[in-house]
C-alpha cells in the first residue's frame, strides 16, 4: 500500500503562483512514477502533469504546458506541483496519484494510488 497526502493548496487570484506537494509512504517510492489530476466542479477528472520514478522524463497536459512544474524529491518521498501564472479555469480539487510503474502516464487508469485531494481557488 501507498499513502498519498497533499497540501499546499488555497485561494489565490489570477496571475499568482501555488505550490502543491505530494508526500508519499508505503512501498519504495523511487519504483514509482507520480502524476497530478485536477477535478473541476461539474467536469470529469483530467490529467494535469506526470513524472518518471527518476525524474528524468515529465509529461503536462497542453493547458498548463509552460505555467506548471512537476519535480520530485525521492529523499523525502515527495512530488511538487508548481503553479505559475494561475487563471480562473485551474480551480479545482488536485489529486496526486502513484503507480506501479517507473515511467509517466496520463491516464487515469495507469494509476493504482490516489490521495484524498487539495483544493485550489483562483478568482479573477
Amino acid at each position: 500500500q501507498v499513502q498519498l497526502v497533499e497540501s499546499g493548496g488555497g485561494l489565490v487570484q489570477a496571475g499568482d503562483s501555488l505550490r502543491l506537494s505530494c508526500a508519499a509512504s508505503g512501498r519504495t517510492f523511487s519504483s514509482y512514477a507520480m502524476g497530478w489530476f485536477r477535478q473541476a466542479p461539474g467536469k470529469e477528472r483530467e490529467f494535469v502533469a506526470s513524472i518518471s520514478s527518476s525524474g528524468g522524463s515529465t509529461a503536462y497536459a497542453a493547458s498548463v504546458k509552460g505555467r506548471f512544474t512537476i519535480s520530485s524529491d525521492n529523499a523525502k518521498n515527495t512530488v511538487f506541483l508548481q503553479m505559475n501564472s494561475l487563471k480562473p479555469e485551474d480551480t479545482a480539487i488536485y489529486y496526486c496519484a502513484v503507480r506501479g510503474n517507473p515511467f509517466t502516464a496520463t491516464k487515469e487508469q495507469a494509476y493504482d494510488y490516489w490521495g484524498q485531494g487539495t483544493q485550489v481557488t483562483v478568482s479573477s
